[in-house]
């Protein structure tokens, strides 16, 4: 890596006020290891090689989770903001999805999505209320594999 200097020890890193500048909310983006490990570069490669480890088997244990019971996504999300406490991509990737959920949870509360909604869930339940009604009529509160041919 050329950082301009003929030092060999000598490591380039973005001082406060450049990771701030293109911020949103006043949160930097970058690296949050303690200022030791940053200053150096061994010390910091395998720092974030730790991170990367934990939150892929965090994110992993998430993916697992969603076909089975648990909180997938939340635990997948989690792994997320372990990888942006050391990753710009992970902290954008993030922002972003803080950003779609906001935006969606704004959508929700809308008067006439919230009608929507009510309306499609009365009509569903309407539904299955009729085909609830049937099954009584016609065969009484017996479960089904205690129906006889007829």
């Amino acid at each position: 890596m050329n950082t301009g200097s003929d030092e060999r020890a000598e490591v380039a890193v973005a001082s406060d006020e450049t990771q701030t500048s293109g911020a949103q909310g006043g949160q930097g983006l970058g690296s949050k290891a303690p200022e030791f490990i940053k200053a150096r570069r061994v010390l910091h490669l395998s720092w974030q090689v730790g991170i990367f480890i934990i939150g892929l088997a965090v994110v992993v244990l998430g993916i697992i989770m969603l076909p089975l019971p648990g909180p997938g996504w939340v635990v997948i999300f989690g792994g997320m903001a372990i990888w942006a406490t050391e990753f710009v991509w992970a902290q954008l990737v993030l922002r972003w999805t803080k950003r779609k959920v906001t935006e969606a949870a704004q959508r929700a509360l809308d008067p006439k999505v919230r009608r929507r909604n009510i309306i499609l869930t009365s009509i569903g339940l309407v539904i299955v209320a009729a085909i609830v009604g049937v099954y009584l009529y016609k065969f009484g509160f017996e479960m089904p594999w205690n129906i006889k041919d007829q």
